[in-house]
């Protein structure tokens, strides 16, 4: 569950965990993902904009929460929707990305076989 948002620092709140180990939307509608973005302010997972379903994109322009990070292994970055750069934020509640077993694009057994035709560029 996506936690309450009280936002500390330019949109980010430092204390909220993910909502989960995927894309939320995907996760509930059989969907797939690229990659996985966190938002920053409330913890909400979804998928990159190369993803089918651009869900994180999606969340931020819904929510008006403008920050993500990255949700994927190896990766810190952040970024601002509304200024359309990468941004800086303090280190975000753990876990700090999805589990290492999930594949990606993932999940596991959802992921079509054309699915680099499926990209958004």
């Amino acid at each position: 569950m996506t936690g309450e948002s009280t936002e500390t620092d330019g949109g980010i709140n430092p204390h909220v965990p993910p909502s989960g180990d995927g894309c939320a939307e995907c996760t509930q509608n059989g969907g797939w993902w690229l990659h996985l973005r966190r938002c920053a302010a409330c913890g909400h997972v979804g998928c990159c904009d190369n993803s089918p379903s651009q869900h994180a994109s999606a969340h931020a322009a819904s929510t008006g929460h403008p920050v993500i990070q990255s949700f994927e292994p190896g990766e810190d970055w952040f970024w601002n929707y509304t200024t359309e750069e990468y941004d800086y934020g303090p280190r975000l509640a753990d876990p700090q990305h999805h589990p290492l077993s999930q594949p990606t694009p993932g999940p596991a057994g959802r992921v079509p076989a054309n699915w680099m035709s499926q990209l958004h560029p």
